[in-house]
């Protein structure tokens, strides 16, 4: 494959976003501003901000600031390492802002293709010269100019087409996958909200509890009213707590040790290291740090296999290993200001968190509970991992495409645009399975 040398401003125009003023940031609204947090900096591409309330702006905007579905995005700041070189797709029409820490980029008609240029930021080749470039400060930034100043090679127009294909295809996968993995958790979080926070879990008659008109008693603990044979209890009666195991390494310290194994913090994956200490299921709760989302719950993670995690996040597991699920969904739905201290820096100690009053349903029920949504968990298990396999092989696919290493293989892409079609097929199954269950409840 034939390769020629550029520098990327030959090939694509780059543009700053708008400056906008937060005296017109709102709650709600009919334009949305985008900021870092739309970068998915696990396995790039885009996704919704959940960590802002503020994200609408209702004040004056240019046309040109306004972003059509398929327009290719990238940071100017670098708030999280690694960040600078990410791309994202808008996925909507008409909807989302152009703020000034995110740059637009347009390819020149006919010399760079949409879908290769997306991967070309994100590659190596290019990420390495704009961190190399980026201003040595806490916070990296860049610009416009550094990223068209960045030299690249590229093939022929028509290979570059089919690289990009290729590439969208292992992606779509990717999205299809957390389109079901987002069905599944609404599912588990609806049956949870239904049974536990509404009271409508099915009585003896498959009716719901308490629309029916099930005994209700009130609870001086709880200072609220719950179901009948219903109780209390304080958290740390529930559950174990992993803490003291927890062992937290620097950026240095993981740079040493890069392997396989996910290290953990307070809100995702961190890094990868060489070794683990923790095998098999847990539940994180944020420390400290960002302690809650948008909406004011607690960030809860599920996570299993062999990890690493570090001094910023809680280590749980019930005491009854078998309530695991309704754990996890109960923990997310504890009001967070309820157990967190600190004005500024929150903070969720093990004290308020062991000291939360919960309500405690009786053990049939919890039975109930985890047979339904533990075969629905281990399907979202399942698509995590392909997700995780996919773009692993996308990572490595890319440098040797991207250099001339590799070209595109038509049997691949064919594989890849039927497996595409299986999921969209399978996608449509778990949506149903979903109604139907919802319908039962």
């Amino acid at each position: 494959m034939k390769l020629s040398k550029h520098k990327l401003g030959e090939l694509i125009e780059v543009t700053r976003g708008a400056s906008l003023s937060g005296q017109f940031y709102a709650e709600e609204g009919e334009l949305i501003r985008l900021t870092l947090g739309n970068f998915n900096m696990n396995g790039g591409g885009f996704k919704e901000n959940t960590s802002k309330t503020d994200l609408y702006y209702t004040g004056t905007v240019k046309d040109e600031f306004i972003l059509n579905k398929g327009d290719i995005i990238t940071p100017l700041t670098e708030q999280s390492l690694g960040l600078l070189g990410t791309t994202a797709r808008i996925p909507e029409d008409g909807k989302y802002i152009q703020s000034q820490d995110v740059a637009l980029v347009k390819c020149k008609e006919g010399l760079l293709d949409p879908n290769f240029c997306y991967y070309l930021i994100s590659s190596s080749i290019v990420r390495q010269q704009l961190s190399a470039g980026a201003q040595q400060t806490k916070i990296r930034h860049t610009s416009p100019d550094k990223i068209k100043d960045c030299t690249v090679w590229v093939p022929e127009f028509e290979e570059q087409k089919r690289i990009g294909r290729i590439l969208t295809d292992i992606d779509e996968k990717i999205t299809l996958n957390r389109q079901i993995n987002d069905n599944l958790e609404a599912m588990a979080k609806q049956l949870y909200d239904y049974w536990f926070v509404q009271f409508d879990f099915p009585n003896e008659e498959g009716k719901p509890y308490k629309s029916s008109g099930g005994a209700m008693v009130w609870n001086e603990k709880l200072k609220r009213e719950i179901p009948q044979e219903w109780s209390d209890c304080k958290l740390k009666d529930f559950i174990n707590l992993f803490d003291s195991k927890r062992v937290p390494l620097s950026s240095k310290d993981r740079g040493e040790r890069q392997g396989v194994y996910p290290y953990y913090g307070a809100t995702g994956i961190m890094d990868y290291v060489n070794d683990y200490i923790f095998d098999g299921d847990y539940i994180l709760l944020a420390e400290d740090g960002s302690t809650s989302d948008a909406k004011g719950f607690p960030i809860v993670q599920y996570i299993w296999g062999k990890n690493w995690v570090n001094n910023h996040a809680h280590i749980i597991l019930p005491k009854n290993e078998r309530y695991t699920m309704f754990t996890y969904q109960m923990l997310r739905s504890i009001p967070a200001k309820q157990i967190e201290t600190g004005s500024i820096q929150k903070k969720i100690s093990q004290e308020n968190l062991c000291g939360y009053k919960m309500v405690l349903p009786n053990s049939d029920l919890l039975e109930k509970y985890e047979n339904v949504v533990s075969p629905l968990w281990e399907k979202r298990k399942r698509c995590i991992e392909e997700i995780n396999t996919l773009t692993k092989q996308r990572d490595e696919l890319l440098p040797l495409l991207m250099n001339g290493q590799a070209s595109v293989n038509y049997h691949l892409s064919l594989h890849l645009s039927n497996t595409v079609l299986y999921t969209l097929h399978y996608l449509g199954t778990v949506q149903n399975h979903v109604v139907r269950v919802l319908k039962i409840i």
